[in-house]
C-alpha cells in the first residue's frame, strides 16, 4: 500500500488532500473523502459570500446542517460538529481551508478562532479536525496564533520564494500550487512540473513536508508527484466532480465536458483564476485583458487599483451558476478538467486513484531499471 510521510504525520491512510474549494463549500465533500481515507478539507470561504451572493450563503450553511440566520462563529462551528458526527465511524482525519489574502483577513480570524474553540471545548475535535490549511495570502503574520497550538499547518503557495517564506512561518506541509490549478492561481504562471521538485529541493527535510497541487487528478499524477520527491498530492478538480461534492450539478457536468483545452485564465476575486473555457469566460478574459491586463503580465494589482466591474462580473455569474443560467455562469476549474470524463462516488475513486498508483510504481522498476 502507498504510504508517505504525510500519512504518518496526519494520520490519513492516503497520501492525498481533497481541496478546499469555494464558494458553494465542500461540507457534503470533506465528510465523504476523509471517510475515503484521505484529508478531507472544509472549505471555509461560503462564510463571507452572504453580502453578495445570498443564495450560495444559504447553500453552505445548509449543506454543513447550519442555519443562515446564525452568526458567522455559530454557523461554522455547526459545520464542524456536522463533521465530525458525519466521520466517527471512520474516525477520518479533516481540516479546513482559510484564505488569508487581505480581502479576506477579517473572515480568516473568524474562522480560525472558531476551529481553536471547537478543539479545545471536544477532546474528539482536537483529535481528528487537525489541520489549518492558509491559502491565497502570507502565511508569517499568522505564526503567533498557529504556532502555539498542536495543529497540523499546511500553506498553498506557488513559488520557491513563497515557500521559503513558509519555512520561516514555521508550516508544516509546504503545498506547491502549479498554474494548471483550478481558481485562484499565481500572478506569474509556473506550473507543477517545474515547481514541484523546486521547492521540494528548496524546503523538504525532516520537519518539512511537501505536497504537490495543481494538474493532479489520477493515480498516474500521484506516482509523478511522489516520484517528483512529494508527499503527495492535493486533488480539487478531480473531487469536484463526485456524487457528493457540494458543488451545482451545473459546475460538476460542466468538469465533465470540459476536454481538450478546456480552460482559461481571467480575473478572479483574489487575483488570477483559471475558468472553464465557454462564451462568458471568454468575455471575462478579453476585459480582464483591458481592466487588469496585470493577469497576464505577472503584474499584481488589488482593488485600489483596478475596474471593480471585473470582480461585479464574476459575482453576477457566480450567481448565475446557483440559479441555473448556463449563458451568464462562470465555472472555475483546473486544466485537470479535460481529464475527468465522469462522476463517481468519492471512495471507488480514491480506491481507483490509489490502485492505479500502486500498480505504476510497482512497474517502473521492472520496466525502466536492469
Amino acid at each position: 500500500m502507498i504510504k508517505s510521510r504525510l500519512c504518518d504525520l496526519v494520520g490519513i491512510k492516503y497520501p492525498i488532500i481533497q481541496a478546499g474549494m469555494g464558494p458553494f463549500g465542500t461540507n457534503k465533500l470533506c465528510a465523504a473523502s476523509s471517510n475515503a481515507g484521505v484529508l478531507g478539507l472544509i472549505s471555509s470561504s461560503g462564510i463571507a459570500s452572504g453580502g453578495t451572493r445570498k443564495e450560495i450563503f444559504d447553500y453552505f450553511c445548509r449543506t454543513g446542517g447550519a442555519d443562515p440566520e446564525n452568526d458567522h462563529e455559530t454557523i461554522l462551528r455547526t459545520i464542524f460538529q456536522t463533521t465530525l458526527d458525519l466521520t466517527r465511524q471512520s474516525q477520518g482525519i479533516f481540516g479546513v481551508n482559510v484564505m488569508v489574502s487581505a480581502e479576506m483577513k477579517e473572515v480568516a480570524e473568524v474562522v480560525i478562532k472558531a476551529m481553536l474553540k471547537a478543539r479545545a471545548e471536544d477532546p474528539e475535535m482536537k483529535k481528528r479536525f487537525k489541520v489549518l490549511v492558509t491559502s491565497a495570502g502570507d502565511p508569517l503574520p499568522w505564526t503567533d496564533v498557529i504556532k502555539k497550538t498542536d495543529l497540523v499547518w499546511m500553506h498553498v503557495m506557488p513559488s520557491v520564494k513563497a515557500a521559503l517564506r513558509c519555512k520561516k512561518a514555521g508550516v508544516d506541509v509546504i503545498v506547491a500550487s502549479g498554474h494548471e490549478g483550478g481558481f485562484h492561481t499565481a500572478w506569474e504562471p509556473v506550473h507543477s512540473m517545474i515547481l514541484l521538485p523546486a521547492v521540494v529541493d528548496a524546503v523538504s527535510d525532516e520537519k518539512t513536508l511537501v505536497v504537490g497541487a495543481g494538474g493532479f487528478c489520477d493515480g498516474k499524477t500521484l506516482a509523478a508527484a511522489l516520484t517528483l520527491g512529494a508527499d503527495g498530492a492535493q486533488m480539487g478538480t478531480r473531487f469536484l466532480a463526485t456524487e457528493e461534492s457540494d458543488f451545482h450539478p451545473m459546475w460538476k457536468e460542466g468538469v465533465v465536458a470540459a476536454g481538450d483545452r478546456g480552460t482559461l485564465v481571467a480575473r478572479g476575486f483574489v487575483g488570477p483564476a483559471r475558468w472553464l473555457k465557454t462564451p462568458r469566460s471568454e468575455e471575462h478574459a478579453r476585459n480582464t485583458l483591458l481592466k487588469s491586463p496585470g493577469v497576464f503580465l505577472g503584474v499584481p494589482d488589488d482593488y485600489t487599483t483596478m475596474d471593480m466591474s471585473l470582480i461585479e462580473f464574476e459575482h453576477e455569474s457566480i450567481n448565475a451558476v446557483y440559479e441555473g443560467n448556463k449563458e451568464k455562469a462562470l465555472l472555475a476549474a483546473g486544466e485537470s478538467a479535460q481529464r475527468v470524463n465522469d462522476m463517481p462516488k468519492v471512495n471507488d475513486m480514491v480506491q481507483g486513484i490509489v490502485k492505479e498508483a500502486e500498480d505504476i510504481l510497482r512497474s517502473v522498476q521492472t520496466k525502466f531499471l536492469a
